[in-house]
């Protein structure tokens, strides 16, 4: 008993000192913020459980000012000005330990989203940074089309039954599908056969709020918040799911081997996966680029490429839906495009067409401002001689960061009406201001890979929807479900879809 209440009395007296210390003589205690997030990581990991921890944030922003501590460790900063400093071109501001949360266990090098290094993230960027220009990624625009038609089919589905149907749940499945068709050369079957692909949805949904929670506490703690999820009904059944993810990333690296040395080192299919498998022939021996490597690209893929990407469609249609003017407006755009052939009438609409309609470019980058696909702030530390931000002195190695759905809304950049959605912002004298303030693929060194991938998925599937489609909300006096934990998840967009009696096309 001795022995323990020693034990107990030096824990507490180490707690009490910490306290002191956090509150009164680190560096970051000049900031304001709530006291939980000042001693510790749990503010943080209860607003994610709520999922509004963006709303909190401007809550604190608008009461105390640009700079909140959220963290003992970490400020974010709401001041868009501090942006190009903290994630631009030649920042020599470094990622946080908070990334290898998302990284995998088996691979050689981390993931590029994952790897905290300047010099290593460079080097393997280098080596495939190619394969993901639009130059690259339009060669593969036939395959994306094969899920427009998938998805197409589903949504004439629900124009024939008459009845609402959700559209958020159908572009999430197409975001998938469109992976499955660039780097496994097929859909994996969510939109054909309607149901979530060996519940990798479900799966996500489960188990995000942990691995967003595992990044805050740390590196020794993580495999113990990762382990609670087990209290959460169906969380065993997800962590298999998970598994078949990554099982999925072995099998069409091995595969694709198997298919090469039989073959004769033909490339029969030309995928993604094709692209990768040449990067490594070129660069494998010299620069270590093997197998894992590209399992690590699928991984990633199927991680940050599939639910980020259909947030952001399912945002752009949300808020098209919200404003019926503007449907109109857009719709009215695409209906001229069509009479005078610049897009098709009745094919699949291409992605050097559709870009090239200014109304609808400026839905896009404004539903993509109003509501981010990421609801965190991207952690970086601070140069090790310090920075000054705001007229503040940073120290070296303090976590600062911005959260894009706070900076995204700053009415300073963006005007009085920023928390509204108001497409014609970009088309005034302030959109190219506008656009180095946004964070929707980060930026500079870290910009994502995967950007034009997005893109061609976002501007290929609006503009037919709306097309041959009347689109609109089954209960425009309900809100759609959004819940941020880390991915800023949308759901119950239910949507009533007519088919549309078009006039005679003229040109």
């Amino acid at each position: 008993m001795a022995v323990l209440s020693v034990l107990l009395g030096l824990l507490g007296s180490y707690l009490l000192g910490w306290i002191i210390y956090a509150r009164w003589f680190h560096p970051y205690s000049k900031y304001p913020g709530p006291f939980l997030a000042s001693i510790s990581p749990l503010w943080v990991i209860k607003e994610l459980w709520m999922g509004k921890i963006d709303i909190s944030q401007r809550k604190w922003h608008e009461k105390y000012g640009p700079i909140i501590r959220i963290a003992p460790n970490e400020v974010v900063i709401s001041d868009p000005s501090v942006i190009k400093a903290i994630y631009g071109a030649g920042t020599t501001f470094t990622k946080t330990e908070f990334y290898k949360a998302f990284g995998t266990t088996w691979a050689r090098y981390p993931e590029h989203f994952c790897n905290i290094d300047p010099k290593t993230h460079g080097e393997r960027r280098k080596l495939i940074s190619h394969v993901y220009t639009m130059s690259n990624v339009a060669r593969y625009e036939p395959a994306i089309e094969e899920c427009i038609d998938l998805l197409a089919q589903r949504v004439k589905d629900a124009s024939e039954s008459g009845q609402s149907t959700d559209m958020a749940l159908w572009l999430r499945y197409y975001a998938f599908d469109v992976i499955g068709v660039l780097f496994f050369s097929r859909p994996f079957g969510f939109l054909e056969f309607k149901r979530d692909y060996k519940g990798w949805i479900r799966a996500t949904d489960t188990l995000i709020f942990f691995m967003a929670a595992s990044a805050y506490v740390p590196l020794w703690m993580r495999n113990l918040v990762l382990m609670s999820s087990i209290v959460i009904p169906g969380a065993v059944a997800s962590v298999k799911a998970m598994d078949t993810m990554t099982e999925a990333t072995l099998d069409a690296v091995n595969e694709r081997q198997k298919a090469l040395e039989k073959s004769g080192g033909v490339m029969e299919k030309d995928d993604m996966l094709a692209s990768f498998f040449r990067v490594m022939e070129k660069h494998g021996n010299l620069d270590y680029y093997g197998p894992l490597e590209i399992r690590g690209e699928i991984y990633t893929a199927l991680m940050a490429g599939s639910d980020t990407t259909a947030t952001a469609i399912t945002s752009v249609l949300y808020h098209l839906m919200k404003n019926p003017r503007t449907y109109r407006k857009l719709r009215d755009e695409i209906d001229t495009a069509v009479a005078e052939g610049r897009i098709s009438s009745s094919g699949r609409v291409k992605y050097v067409n559709s870009v090239k309609l200014p109304y609808f470019d400026a839905c896009c980058k404004e539903g993509m401002r109003i509501h981010t696909s990421l609801g965190l702030s991207l952690p970086r530390y601070t140069p090790k001689d310090g920075v000054e931000l705001l007229g503040r002195f940073f120290p070296g190695g303090v976590k600062v960061g911005c959260s894009m759905q706070v900076v995204q809304r700053d009415k300073g950049v963006f005007g009085e009406d920023a928390d509204e959605f108001v497409p014609e912002r970009w088309l005034g004298p302030n959109a190219a201001n506008m656009q180095r303030h946004m964070l929707n693929f980060g930026g500079g060194p870290h910009m994502c890979l995967g950007m034009h991938i997005s893109m061609m998925e976002i501007y290929k599937a609006l503009p037919e929807l709306i097309r041959d489609y009347d689109l609109e909300l089954a209960d425009p006096s309900k809100e759609w479900s959004v819940n941020n934990i880390w991915f800023y998840q949308t759901k119950d967009v239910h949507t009533n879809v007519t088919k549309r009696k078009r006039p005679v096309w003229v040109g």
